[in-house]
């Protein structure tokens, strides 16, 4: 591609709205100059946009800042966190959580990404230790032979569905992307 100053993950500003750049293909057609094609995704709403490079000229790179935030506690469809430097407190909803709000801690540091001293996405862990609070009796699994399953309840209110030999109380992993069992925690 020629010189082309886009790069995956960069965060751009275009029309007053901050994107993140999730894609960019060149397309050729015939003796036409090449196009690139840009797929953005909207780091507010996380609403996906699809424009031309040329829509987007000039490119110019948004800067941003992680921050330690500690979660504090739920407020409604709100999660109040607190910036762990200068302790003032923000409220996070929606798409910067990302859909991770079963999977928040009260007291557990988390790295908040900013944008134009604003707070944008919540960085969760892809893989998470939680208590089992309750587990369904072997009668209750299903599956196949080779894979029966169950259900377990966990400390943040989440279902998975667990091997025969996760009892109550086990520390197992839990993948926050899927919200599926990912191993027992030794």
């Amino acid at each position: 591609m020629a010189n082309i100053p886009l790069k995956r993950g960069m965060l751009i500003r275009h029309q007053n709205h901050v994107y993140e750049v999730s894609d960019f293909q060149e397309h050729h057609a015939g003796k036409q100059r090449p196009t690139v094609h840009v797929a953005l995704r909207d780091i507010r709403d996380g609403r996906p946009v699809d424009r031309s490079l040329d829509d987007l000229l000039p490119v110019a790179e948004v800067d941003r800042a992680w921050r330690t935030m500690q979660y504090l506690y739920p407020k409604g469809d709100l999660r109040v966190f607190m910036d762990s430097e200068t302790f003032e407190e923000y409220e996070l909803s929606g798409p910067p959580l990302g859909g991770h709000e079963p999977f928040l801690v009260e007291g557990q540091e988390y790295r908040v990404m900013f944008v134009d001293d604003a707070p944008t996405s919540l960085e969760m862990p892809d893989i998470i230790p939680l208590k089992v609070t309750l587990t369904a009796a072997p009668e209750h699994s299903v599956g196949t032979a080779a894979n029966i399953t169950k259900e377990a309840s966990l400390e943040n209110g989440l279902t998975v569905r667990v091997p025969l030999f996760i009892k109550t109380g086990d520390l197992i992993r839990v993948d926050t992307r899927t919200k599926a069992y990912a191993g027992k925690e030794h």
